[in-house]
């Protein structure tokens, strides 16, 4: 039952991608509309955390949010450039890369010969899994030519990971509550998309329906917190990265990309590398 508990992170992280590609719009919309669901979860924490609040988790937290958004808004450009499929496991294993050299470069992290051995090794698997997943059927790349923007997907990860990185780094450099910081950290996100949409005109019906995507996003959140007490910090980690299967497989399966049998291929083996990664880092942790 508590193991159960702890996957739901991974399924309503999982289905993000998902859900947002079946209720429509464009980026600016979907991240406008997901971070105001994620304001309406910050607004429930609130009331059921009951959190201590200060200058620093206010200060903190809304740049962190403002680091989410360009993380967020990043990762649905790549989504419409390169698939769902491709990049929800490259833009996971390539976070959990950043994350992890953030750690032994500012918080000394790694410091022991186990630690760095198997860090090491985490890497490497993880890098493994991003390159396995982004390989292409050589044989239909004029044809998937035509349809993906393979340079901008990858413009968008390098910017959403930089993002992504900074907005868990930031948390951890303030050295502040987590469940204190989901108010002003929702706050901060709702800013960011504004910024980002600014003379878009991103309000409308697609943008209200993507607020559902954001509440999914807060369910993942508040069951996170739920699940480290009963199971521990390393597996609630390592079970959340197991969403990348619901992305990968559901955007194949249920969005219709198009892989050939060999993308097949590479894309099961890159996820299972990748959540290997992310596994040996919960351990970890």
């Amino acid at each position: 039952m508590v193991i159960l508990l702890a996957l739901i992170p991974a399924i309503c992280w999982g289905s993000i991608g998902l859900v947002s590609g079946k209720l429509g719009g464009n980026s600016y919309q979907q991240t406008l509309g997901m971070t105001v669901g994620a304001l309406l979860f910050g607004i429930f924490s609130l009331f059921y955390f009951h959190p201590h609040y200060s200058l620093m988790i206010w200060g903190v937290g809304i740049a962190s949010g403002l680091f989410w958004a360009v993380g967020q808004f990043k990762q649905f450009q790549s989504m419409k450039a390169i698939g769902i499929s491709v990049t929800v496991p490259v833009s996971t294993g390539a976070q959990l890369v950043f994350q992890s050299l953030a750690g032994v470069i500012l918080f000394n992290e790694w410091n022991t010969t186990k630690t760095l051995s198997m860090g090491t090794i985490a890497m490497i698997i993880l890098i493994l899994g991003i390159v396995m997943t982004s390989l292409r059927d050589n044989a239909k790349r004029d044809t998937r030519a035509r349809t993906y923007n393979t340079g901008a997907g990858v413009r968008a990860i390098i910017f959403s990971t930089l993002g992504y990185t900074l907005y868990t780094v930031i948390v951890e450099l303030g050295n502040v509550n987590s469940k204190s910081v989901l108010l002003p950290q929702s706050i901060g996100m709702v800013i960011g998309a504004l910024l980002f949409a600014a003379g878009k005109h991103p309000f409308g019906k697609p943008m209200a329906k993507n607020i559902i995507t954001g509440l999914v996003w807060g369910v993942g959140n508040f069951f996170m917190f739920m699940s480290i007490p009963a199971v521990g910090l390393a597996i609630s980690y390592s079970l959340a990265q197991s969403g990348i299967i619901i992305s990968t497989f559901g955007s194949i399966f249920l969005l219709g990309e198009h892989k050939t049998r060999k993308e097949m291929v590479y894309v099961t083996v890159g996820s299972v590398l990748v959540i290997a990664g992310s596994a040996i880092l919960g351990i970890m942790k």
